[in-house]
């Protein structure tokens, strides 16, 4: 029998989140009413760093909707998704699947770095957060807010605060300041008592807006 075509990744969660949970339950009044509205639900990874940094390229400055809908044109155009395969494929072929031209620029330049090995994935679990951020940067297409969701939703890194993002301050506005505006400073200020585990209080900031689990 033939192989198919596409394979489903295999989805992980973190060991650390029923921790979490209880640490951020008793210290913060806010979580200990919404961790329990949303059950087991948690993070969770692909499992592929190819593959997540090329769907938030791909996501970036579009909707939900739209992301997915291109995503799944795209990964129809190679057997499978890697960096080489990447490489392969023809420009026009790219933009017919709805990518604009900087877009496609972005996944050459990522799919080259990974291809040459600049990407170093298996030094990654011995890296603190900002050198990972450091080397993701050097990427076109790929800023600090991007890196930060890949730390959270591929590396599962427990104590990620993305204060660019508008979800989470939106969430710490809504739960914390009865829907007034809040600054990065005053959102860092409420996330300090979320240590170590603001990337779980970040997942349950965005929840508290959209029901539905956020992924990358």
């Amino acid at each position: 029998m033939a192989a198919t075509k596409k394979q489903a990744p295999q989805v992980q969660t973190p060991t650390y989140w029923a921790d979490a949970c209880a640490h951020l339950t008793r210290r913060d009044r806010v979580l200990r009413r919404l961790i329990p509205r949303f059950g087991d639900a948690c993070l969770s990874s692909r499992g592929d760093a190819f593959v997540t940094l090329a769907r938030s390229i791909v996501g970036q400055q579009i909707s939900v909707k739209a992301a997915q809908s291109v995503w799944q044109r795209f990964e129809t155009l190679p057997r499978r998704m890697t960096p080489a395969a990447v490489l392969k494929l023809k420009v026009d072929d790219m933009r017919a699947a709805g990518l604009s031209a900087r877009k496609v620029e972005y996944l050459v330049d990522l799919a080259l770095h990974f291809d040459a090995g600049k990407i170093h994935v298996d030094a990654w679990v011995a890296m603190d957060d900002e050198a990972i951020i450091a080397e993701l940067v050097a990427i076109r297409g790929i800023g600090r807010w991007t890196a930060e969701m890949f730390l959270m939703f591929h590396l599962l890194r427990p104590d990620v605060l993305p204060l660019d993002d508008v979800g989470l301050l939106k969430g710490i506005s809504t739960n914390y300041f009865s829907g007034e505006p809040v600054s990065r400073s005053e959102a860092r200020e409420v996330a300090d008592g979320w240590a170590p585990w603001r990337s779980v209080a970040t997942w349950y900031m965005w929840r508290s807006l959209e029901p539905l689990p956020v992924a990358y």
